[in-house]
């Protein structure tokens, strides 16, 4: 006699077994859902750990930081990240660069800034103030205001230098070079690039046609450039989250 079986049911093998029992079926497929679930949800754990890890590198600038006139990546802040990796650095990079800002505004928006509790940080300000002819006193008060923020919360920082334009006259352009160096002796814990836009300013070759905000080119020059003194400054990160 042929095996009894439901006419037009469809056989399974839970357990290695072939059936025709439904409920068993039904509850093979739950445990296997369950399992594909829980394998996922391991997939994202170890994303989510792997995202952690990273490093969170703060761009606290200007025009020059946010890639002003710039296709998208081919700005300091992408060529910035992708530098770092391409030499085993696992750093995002969070674009804190506002075209057109002064010291007085990275200081503003500084708290901002911080609200996704970077590890580190790069100051890029200054550039805006020097153009407008503003107090070279009043630079270094706002900057060493961030700079002192950024240390009372553990944050290594690497403070870029500028540089006035000559039309200003060589007393201010004194007054505004001894801003940064003076800065960095006060502030002994960071990380000092005298000047952001070394062999880059004055050069038509790796400038916009504005002679102010270098081109991808240029902006690849500055990453080669400093790329030393950020794994440097790298080098002091700890990994527990900035306060």
């Amino acid at each position: 006699m042929a095996p009894w079986r439901v006419r037009g049911a469809s056989r399974c093998r839970a357990g290695g077994a072939r059936h025709n029992r439904p409920a068993v079926c039904a509850r093979h497929k739950t445990r296997r859902a369950v399992l594909v679930q829980a394998l996922l949800g391991l997939g994202l754990f170890r994303a989510e750990l792997a995202r952690a890890a990273s490093i969170r590198l703060l761009a606290l600038g200007d025009s020059l930081t946010a890639g002003y006139g710039l296709p998208q990546g081919q700005g300091f802040v992408p060529q910035l990240q992708a530098a770092l990796r391409a030499h085993g650095h696992d750093v995002q990079v969070l674009d804190a660069g506002v075209s057109g800002d002064t010291t007085a505004g990275g200081l503003a928006r500084l708290e901002w800034a911080l609200a996704d509790q970077p590890q580190a940080a790069i100051v890029e300000l200054g550039a805006n103030d020097g153009l407008r002819g503003l107090p070279p006193r009043e630079t270094r008060a706002n900057l060493d205001a961030i700079l002192s923020r950024l240390k009372a919360r553990g944050i290594p920082t690497l403070l870029a230098g500028m540089l006035a334009p000559p039309n200003l006259g060589a007393d201010y352009g004194r007054e505004f070079a001894e801003v940064f160096e003076s800065l960095a002796r006060d502030h002994p814990e960071v990380v000092f690039y005298p000047f952001f836009l070394e062999g880059v300013a004055a050069d038509p070759a790796l400038n916009q046609p504005d002679g102010i905000h270098p081109n991808a080119k240029g902006v690849e020059v500055i990453v080669r450039r400093i790329l030393p003194a950020v794994e440097t400054l790298l080098g002091r990160v700890s990994q527990a989250p900035a306060g």
